[in-house]
């Protein structure tokens, strides 16, 4: 009896897993760009959030004070920085009159994030918005471009894709990896018409869509969730664009210990508790059935009379997992990581294990 119930959740699992991967993960793998999408070059106001971002800030804001772009500002908020911040934006600010500081010195306790975020698109001079960290830095200087290619009458929101610097340790693949499969997610999603996220690292949308929405308003007492939880409220079949052109991809260094690792994402899983529920239920689906997969195949195959079949179940839907990620891994620019495919597909399950704690209680870390 117990056998035969542990048949049906791993059998159960492995469908859903397949019907994921090759009817949703699938839409992306196969996205192309058409030609009806059109470069009207919009104004633009790219905003930073910085709180002591002095290194970064010297490093990263010269490729995005030099864009290949009609009209545009940058404005950075200076989120009450104790470093040379302050004298970092000053210097680049003379040379570069399109640069616009914004500080920030008293704000509400534990406002986090979104206080500082929603005073930089209050002083914002342009209706679209772009989105990105003080640790981030373009691929290349047609980013902008690329980025508001997709907007038209309809659509108001863009997503895009901020990926990891490659490097030589497991963590740094591992977050790659993790990177990678959550921006399978929201990008087929949002293909799908089910749009549910958006990654601040590279995002737009217009900023009469921020007013319509009362800013963070609705979720201003949560320390996360200025980019994911506010497009999970505003976003619609059609009002949301991608562009996965590595052109428009933005790049940071990922965290070197595991520490820090845990400590972000925990973070940024806190968010999705408050999603809209169609999307905690399909999200969790896909998480769910991965890790029943994994289990319950290890289960049968103590079994040594059906280790046979088991073994088929895995090679079946691994195959289809590495066939599909080789044409994803391509379009994300990061082929490299598909031999790793096996190994962090299977290591996902212990993932899923170890966070499920942050997802029923939360996670109480500030910004910064």
């Amino acid at each position: 009896m117990i056998s035969t119930i542990i048949w049906i959740i791993f059998l159960g699992a492995t469908l859903i897993q397949i019907i994921f991967w090759l009817f949703l993960f699938s839409r992306l793998a196969f996205f192309r760009v058409t030609n009806s999408e059109s470069n009207k070059q919009p104004p633009v106001s790219i905003v930073i959030c910085a709180r002591n971002e002095a290194e970064n800030l010297e490093k990263n804001l010269h490729r995005i004070l030099n864009q290949n772009y009609r009209s545009y500002e940058v404005v950075v908020v200076d989120d009450a920085s104790t470093d040379a911040t302050p004298n970092i934006l000053l210097n680049f600010h003379i040379k570069y009159p399109i640069l616009r500081i914004v500080t920030v010195c008293d704000k509400p306790v534990e406002s986090g994030k979104k206080f500082a975020l929603a005073q930089g698109i209050k002083a914002a001079r342009y209706d679209v918005l772009l989105l990105t960290d003080a640790d981030c830095i373009p691929e290349s200087t047609d980013w902008i471009q690329e980025m508001t290619r997709p907007l038209n009458d309809q659509v108001s929101i863009v997503l895009g894709y901020a990926p990891y610097r490659r490097a030589k340790s497991f963590l740094n693949k591992w977050a790659r990896y993790e990177t990678l499969l959550t921006a399978y997610q929201y990008f087929s999603f949002a293909l799908a018409g089910m749009p549910y996220m958006g990654v601040g690292r590279n995002l737009l949308y217009r900023k009469e869509l921020f007013r319509q929405a009362n800013g963070f308003s609705q979720h201003e007492h949560l320390l996360s969730g200025d980019d994911d939880l506010f497009i999970n409220q505003v976003a619609h079949a059609s009002n949301v664009g991608v562009v996965i052109k590595k052109e428009a991809f933005v790049y940071s260094d990922a965290k070197n210990t595991w520490v820090d690792y845990y400590r972000q994402k925990a973070r940024h899983l806190t968010a999705g508790r408050h999603y809209q529920r169609k999307h905690q239920l399909l999200l969790g689906l896909y998480s769910s059935s991965h890790f029943l997969h994994y289990t319950g195949g290890l289960v049968l195959i103590f079994d040594f009379s059906t280790i046979f079949v088991v073994a088929i179940i895995y090679l079946v839907r691994i195959s289809l997992v590495i066939s599909i990620s080789r044409l994803l891994l391509k379009q994300l620019n990061d082929t490299p990581l598909l031999k790793w495919t096996p190994i962090l597909d299977a290591a996902l399950a212990c993932f899923y294990l170890v966070f499920f704690p942050v997802l029923l209680i939360g996670n109480t870390d500030r910004w910064k």
